[in-house]
């Protein structure tokens, strides 16, 4: 049995927690705040700090994972800033770092008020995906569950941090090359003003990785394995 000032301090930290998630939507939803979340703004403040420019990305990238912006906002200014190539290795950098912070903030404020609310038909969910955790994250993120969600949802599980980290890892790296190589090369094409470049063989390569990333959900779940969720 749990002593009563662990319950309290888990119960705490929920509150915390619960505050946290509403007051980020309410930041965004109903505050002027929103009108700074704009491709152009993001692209303008990156620009501002020169060479520093690619950290501030990535820091802006992370950030903006922990505070419930979608991640695909973020994907596409790093294509359009950096290109493909370098777009990519800076949304990973990105999306990582913001995928960890908010796996630990949902583990430090939400899980022990969540072990307490546990119930034995639940628990038995709950260790499943422990026991499966490289194999449950990986599954979710290929079938592209959420991203945000996610994050902060498996920090309320008892899989590791070392799970969840690679399951991640290699769970985004083909969904964000897509994304990555599609923006940066419709980017190319408006930059140019040669629209007949979306006729090349880049653009309908890009075009059709993008078209096909949208059936990789089903066909992982055709062949998901049993020790996934």
């Amino acid at each position: 049995m749990k002593p009563a000032g662990n319950e309290k301090k888990g119960v705490g930290k929920a509150i915390v927690f619960a505050l946290f998630l509403a007051a980020m939507i309410g930041l965004f939803r109903f505050t002027p705040v929103r009108e700074y979340i704009s491709p152009d703004y993001l692209q303008r403040l990156v620009h501002s700090f020169g060479p520093w420019g690619p950290l501030a990305f990535v820091l802006l990238y992370a950030g903006g994972i922990c505070l419930f912006l979608p991640a695909t906002l973020f994907t596409g200014i790093g294509a359009l800033l950096f290109g493909t190539l370098y777009g990519f290795l800076y949304n990973e950098l990105g999306a990582m770092l913001g995928a960890s912070l908010a796996f630990y903030i949902g583990r430090y404020l939400g899980r022990d008020f969540a072990a307490g609310l546990i119930g034995d038909r639940l628990k038995k969910y709950d260790d499943r995906i422990a026991a499966n955790g490289f194999a449950t994250v990986l599954y979710l993120r290929l079938i592209f569950f959420p991203f945000t969600p996610l994050n902060f949802g498996m920090g309320l599980t008892r899989v590791t941090f070392r799970e969840y980290f690679f399951g991640t890892l290699f769970g985004i790296i083909a969904g964000g090359f897509v994304l990555t190589f599609f923006f940066a090369t419709l980017a190319e094409v408006w930059r140019s003003g040669d629209w007949h470049q979306l006729m090349s063989w880049k653009a309908a390569f890009s075009l059709a990785l993008f078209v096909g990333s949208f059936f990789i959900p089903k066909v992982i779940r055709k062949i998901k394995p049993e020790s996934a969720v």
